[in-house]
């Protein structure tokens, strides 16, 4: 992928991290869909990396994308290690940064741009995070909230955030005319500042809920230590623990988006229950389904008459996808029904250690012969193979997956995340309600998942009505259609909105 400076201005700058166009799945699928369905509109992709990421393009851009610019987490200039009034500029910055990684919004950060603009290239690096200005404001910090942690763990994880926080405020931004995040987090880090300096209009589109899936992945990290560490002091545990520092410093910038927001949008309502909770304005917030070219899956003849029946689980073999669940749960098929072909179909490349796990998972179960990874594949190839699709996620939005295979009349077994439930089952819209498209069962509960899936295959009457279900709602409900129409009204709306170049100031008032 290349750099482009200098690049006109765009209609529309997407906001991305740790997406498209480097990383395969719903959400990336969703924005090359989005950018087609658009094609007289300019956009500008803005790409937030982790210093590690791998950067082969998994899509070829669509030729209304203008421009690209990267921007890599962590990095930022080198600027001076000493500064004029080195005081007064920790004095100004630290009580923003403290509320911040406490309570923060979008106040905090406009504090921050301000004293940044300020000193422009000269604050960087080496200064903000090696300096020993900077030095003292951590052990200020540590001894303020944390003292009962290991300095260790709150040292690193200290440079994490501020190191996150410092390379979005640094980074380059492209010219645009709408700013469209589709996440929080840094990406929404990335929309507030857009909305601050500029005063143009900023769009949220929240799938999954950022928060939520970083609160799954803190809850699960085998790098803090401090549970350990806490466990040899006597004391009892009053002030905040690293996990909490991490998760209060993320809900802090999904606020600050949401302050800086004009339209805040999710794909399903029980979304929005969690964004009030992080202090998006109920004014603001909408629903836009995802929606997919339902023709193009209809199309398919499923259940060809193949011997035997197949499973398959469609995504990304990656831990939040709880894909180990979905492999003890066909071992348990594989007793009842022994005739059980199973496959995990998707990219296994972004957590090489999860995938030797499943690996190893499928060889200790004695499921070799039954579970294959295909990697990635044409997906249209392989649905009208599929008798059930399964769905494992600890987390989701709207997936993709359970539509796309519901289009081509293939009922789901899934997890009661996101909106799976909604999918499945119909939400208020049907009047009357419609038959399930599949079955909920619980969250890593592979016998559970396993019961539901050898229930469908003993009743081909049940599972071929509820295919008929799953593919009637996505037709009514989940069409591609709606959703490019309402982003094509969305966007002009918001162009048309007056720009206000004063916003920094106003939000400092």
């Amino acid at each position: 992928m290349s750099f482009k400076k200098d690049t006109p201005q765009a209609d529309v700058c997407l906001i991305l991290e740790g997406s498209y166009p480097y990383v395969a799945g719903g959400v990336s699928s969703w924005v090359h869909d989005l950018i087609q369905m658009q094609p007289h509109l300019h956009f500008h992709l803005l790409i937030l990396l982790a210093p590690a990421s791998k950067r082969t393009a998994r899509y070829v851009l669509p030729e209304n994308v203008i421009g690209t610019t990267e921007v890599t987490l962590q990095r930022f200039p080198k600027g001076r290690a000493k500064l004029a009034r080195s005081p007064l500029i920790i004095q100004r910055i630290e009580p923003a940064l403290n509320r911040l990684m406490h309570s923060g919004g979008l106040c905090d950060l406009a504090t921050l741009l301000e004293v940044f603009s300020e000193y422009g290239d000269e604050l960087g690096q080496r200064f903000l995070l090696e300096s020993r200005s900077a030095w003292d404001m951590l052990l200020r910090m540590y001894r303020q909230d944390f003292s009962q942690s290991s300095f260790l763990d709150y040292f690193w994880t200290w440079r994490g955030l501020l190191g996150g926080l410092y390379s979005v405020l640094k980074g380059d931004l492209p010219s645009a005319k709408v700013y469209h995040a589709v996440s929080t987090g840094y990406a929404g880090l990335y929309l507030a500042r857009a909305k601050l300096e500029t005063g143009r209009a900023g769009i949220l589109t929240e799938h999954g809920i950022y928060t939520n899936e970083r609160r799954i992945e803190i809850a699960m990290a085998d790098w803090l230590h401090e549970d350990a560490y806490l466990q040899t002091m006597s004391i009892i545990q009053t002030r905040r623990n690293i996990r909490d520092l991490w998760m209060h410093s993320f809900q802090s910038y999904s606020r600050a988006c949401y302050e800086a927001c004009d339209k805040i949008i999710t794909l399903f309502e029980g979304n929005q229950n969690f964004q009030l909770h992080d202090g998006a304005p109920k004014e603001r917030m909408e629903v836009v389904p995802n929606g997919i070219d339902y023709g193009q899956y209809a199309s398919l003849t499923t259940n060809k008459g193949n011997p035997g029946f197949v499973v398959a689980l469609i995504g990304r073999v990656v831990p939040i996808k709880d894909i180990k669940t979905y492999i003890r749960a066909i071992a348990q098929v594989k007793e009842v029904v022994p005739q059980v072909r199973a496959y995990v179909i998707g990219p296994f490349d972004e957590d090489p250690e999860y995938f030797q796990e499943c690996q190893q998972l499928v060889v200790h179960l004695g499921i070799s012969d039954e579970l294959e990874f295909t990697g990635r594949v044409d997906l249209m190839a392989w649905l009208h193979r599929i008798d059930i699709n399964v769905l494992t996620s600890i987390s989701e939005g709207q997936p993709l997956a359970l539509l796309e295979a519901g289009a081509a009349g293939i009922p789901s077994v899934a997890t009661d995340v996101g909106a799976c439930r909604e999918i499945i089952e119909g939400d208020k819209r049907e009047q009357p309600a419609g038959e399930p498209g599949g079955m909920i069962v619980p969250l890593s509960n592979p016998a559970s998942t396993a019961r539901a899936i050898i229930r469908l295959l003993s009743d081909p009457l049940l599972l071929k009505r509820y295919g008929c279900a799953m593919q009637a709602r996505v037709r009514l409900y989940y069409n591609k259609t709606d959703l490019q129409e309402k982003y094509r009204a969305l966007y002009q709306a918001c162009m048309d909105s007056p720009n206000d170049s004063s916003e920094l100031s106003k939000v400092k008032a």
